[in-house]
């Protein structure tokens, strides 16, 4: 299938989706062209979920920075949390950058069904985010419990927790799973901001790459909806949104 059909599909649902790889392309040639940065001069976090599939699909440029740096546990919840931030913040070359991507992850599948995607090996579809789907199965169904978050299932509660506070947004939206992908990148991003507004960083700057990470199928790939672009510039105190000349020449509407 060509690129083009395949961001067809992805598009229904997320219409400035590109493909992972020409995303993390666009992201080094912006970070050589406009920071002056090497990726060997970028240590580099990702806050995504623990999905083995993230694993398989992982692009394989972004092994050209430090790291990665995993804060990510279930669905992409920075679970490792201020010690997690700090420590990576720590291995950070002096003269370069800290670059931190987050946010869940949903799938579609090539027949354009969101919320699987088929598995390499597997006869059928599965779940894709499991947690989130798993969340939301219990919200609908009126199961989840204001406050009830257990040691030996912590993730996963805090997931369930996340959705029941949006529980009236998502049980109107036309589509539950895709809008308590919404709300948990929200949560997401609202707390990567918070561990980055408590952490020093001893480095040029501090990039944030917010997005709905979308896997697909095993012979489609995953793909990025980039959401937020920051440029936090340490040392003149400044913080700028590139995100739109970034998405330039990468997003273009197919014809």
């Amino acid at each position: 299938m060509l690129k083009q059909d395949k961001l067809a599909i992805i598009r229904t649902y997320y219409p400035n989706a590109v493909t992972l790889v020409d995303s993390v392309n666009r992201a080094i040639d912006y970070y050589e062209d406009v920071l002056r940065l090497e990726p060997s001069k970028i240590m580099f976090a990702d806050s995504i979920c623990s999905d083995d599939v993230n694993s398989i699909q992982y692009p394989t440029r972004a092994q050209e920075f430090l790291g990665p740096f995993k804060m990510g546990g279930l669905n992409g919840f920075p679970f490792t949390g201020l010690t997690g931030m700090k420590a990576f913040a720590s291995h950070v070359p002096d003269d370069g950058a800290v670059l931190i991507y987050y946010g869940p992850h949903i799938g579609i599948t090539k027949t354009g069904t969101i919320g699987e995607i088929h598995r390499l090996g597997q006869q059928k579809n599965s779940s894709c985010c499991g947690a989130c789907k798993g969340a939301l199965n219990k919200l609908l169904n009126n199961e989840l419990v204001e406050g009830q978050v257990t040691e030996i299932d912590y993730q996963m509660n805090v997931l369930e927790q996340i959705l029941l506070k949006e529980a009236p947004r998502i049980r109107a939206a036309k589509v539950p799973v895709h809008e308590a992908t919404e709300v948990i990148y929200e949560a997401i991003d609202a707390r990567i901001n918070e561990l980055v507004a408590l952490t020093e960083y001893p480095c040029k700057y501090v990039i944030l790459v917010g997005a709905i990470l979308i896997n697909s199928d095993s012979d489609m790939g995953s793909f990025t909806a980039t959401r937020r672009f920051d440029i936090i510039d340490l040392q003149h105190n400044t913080r700028q949104s590139v995100l739109t000349n970034f998405l330039a020449g990468i997003n273009q509407p197919l014809s």
